[in-house]
């Protein structure tokens, strides 16, 4: 989950919480004082009733039950009964509807002079009536429809509030947790278009004053000590690689001199052949070397030009042929263009070639009948060239390592070879806006695809 999706949801429950028990706590206080005023409301009709029979003259039970039941309306199945100390009942409101009492409940009101308890839907008092010489015991009952109906009401105005008010605190959290976020977004997609190309670009640090600039200032700090490092490290490779590509020039002269004027001395001779061959592996590194570090220093200022992708295979096929007569590369299409400008890209010719001769270089050097085949197609934005081998393969686990410098396969090490080449193919494809990937199979062969805009 997102930071932002994160902070949306702790901040809705946040809110629904406290919204829920904002609700609970006014539907409570409303219920109690509900509860509250609906007895003291059963508590004065009890005790109207009680005076109404004991001190006003002229009021017979037969009337003060007519009285009751033309004034008692506002409560539902109201009923008032009123015992004397022997418990028996002196008057009831209602004939029909009792209130079920016992005995014990009698003494108990008697011994707490007033109670309050509910039996099934309605409230009940019980009261100890003493305004004369004999005192009274009240049960007076009834259900507040009035205050359940407000009650419901309430409860449902709170429910559909709660729903609200969750719904409204998810958007409003999306909202301002996105707000909140987009600066880190924006750091986010700066960082995505670093590469080790352009570790001199800087992030936006927005005001330099809250958290998310000094995050910004601290990445463009160690941007900067990136940077440096780099630039140190490629400065080394191209002073060394350049200072070592005299003396090997000489020593490799050295040893073409010492050739020329042995004579009949097989072992020196072999001694020799020896040591050329090593100063052309060494020779063959540095190079290599210095034209890894020299791409990174000069990528910006490459002389591109329109270029045909055939012209570039049958250049590298011409060159890779000149140095090894025996193998053998076959140029094709994948599908034919239907339109010329497909197969024409924006491009250096010199390092584009370098790319397809190290690929079909290897293609032929890894496998055993040094067969390669090159395929070329297009679509509407790109073109595509495939260089196919039927070699030793390269296994899934060397697959995501073999573009890296000087790594080489472990099927490989039998094939001579330094494990810089494919780096220096990929780091040319960069820096044409390209890309290059690979399909193999152990044992069965690989499929280099290079990837390149066309004009």
């Amino acid at each position: 989950m997102k930071i932002k999706d994160r902070i949306a949801f702790q901040f809705t429950l946040l809110v629904a919480a406290v919204l829920l028990l904002f609700s609970i706590a006014i539907y409570s206080v409303s219920e109690h004082y509900r509860q509250e005023e609906f007895y003291d409301r059963l508590k004065g009709r009890a005790r109207t009733t009680c005076r109404l029979l004991v001190k006003v003259k002229g009021i017979d039970k037969d009337l003060l039950k007519a009285i009751d039941q033309n004034t008692l309306s506002e409560m539902l199945d109201e009923k008032v009964l009123i015992f004397n100390m022997d418990n028996e009942l002196i008057y009831s409101s209602v004939d029909d509807k009792l209130l079920t009492y016992q005995k014990s409940l009698l003494e108990e009101v008697r011994r707490k002079e007033y109670m309050e308890f509910h039996e099934g839907e309605s409230e009940v008092i019980g009261l100890l009536y003493e305004e004369q010489s004999e005192p009274l015991i009240v049960l007076a009952s009834a259900y507040d429809t009035f205050g359940h109906s407000k009650l419901t009401n309430l409860r449902e105005t709170l429910g559909w509030g709660l729903l609200a008010g969750i719904a409204v605190t998810i958007g409003l959290g999306i909202y301002f947790a996105g707000n909140a976020l987009r600066p880190i977004s924006r750091i986010n997609h700066e960082v995505s278009l670093i590469t080790a190309q352009n570790l001199s670009q800087k992030l936006d640090e927005g005001n330099r004053k809250d958290e998310i600039a000094q995050l910004a200032i601290n990445f463009n700090t160690v941007l900067v000590r990136l940077h440096n490092a780099f630039e140190q490290q490629k400065s080394f490779v191209s002073h060394a690689s350049h200072e070592l590509r005299t003396p090997l020039a000489a020593l490799k002269s050295e040893i073409q001199l010492g050739q020329r004027f042995n004579k009949n001395n097989p072992d020196l001779d072999e001694v020799f052949a020896n040591l050329f061959s090593d100063t052309e592996r060494l020779i063959s590194i540095t190079n290599n070397l210095l034209f890894l570090a020299r791409s990174y220093e000069h990528s910006g200022q490459l002389k591109m030009a329109p270029i045909h992708i055939e012209d570039l295979a049958f250049l590298a096929k011409e060159e890779l042929l000149s140095i090894n007569p025996d193998y053998h590369v076959e140029i094709d299409y994948e599908n034919i263009p239907e339109d010329e400008n497909q197969t024409v890209i924006e491009g250096n010719e010199e390092l584009l070639k370098r790319v397809f001769s190290n690929l079909l270089d290897n293609a032929c050097k890894y496998s055993p009948d040094h067969e390669a085949k090159i395929l070329i197609s297009s679509d509407a934005k790109s073109c595509i060239v495939k260089f196919k081998d039927r070699g030793i393969g390269i296994s899934q686990e060397d697959m995501p390592h073999i573009f890296n410098p000087f790594y080489r396969s472990s099927n490989a090490t039998p094939v001579p070879g330094f494990g810089i080449g494919l780096s220096i193919c990929q780091r040319i494809v960069d820096l044409h806006h390209g890309v290059i990937s690979v399909t193999s199979e152990l044992g069965r062969g690989s499929e280099f695809q290079v990837r390149l805009n066309h004009v």
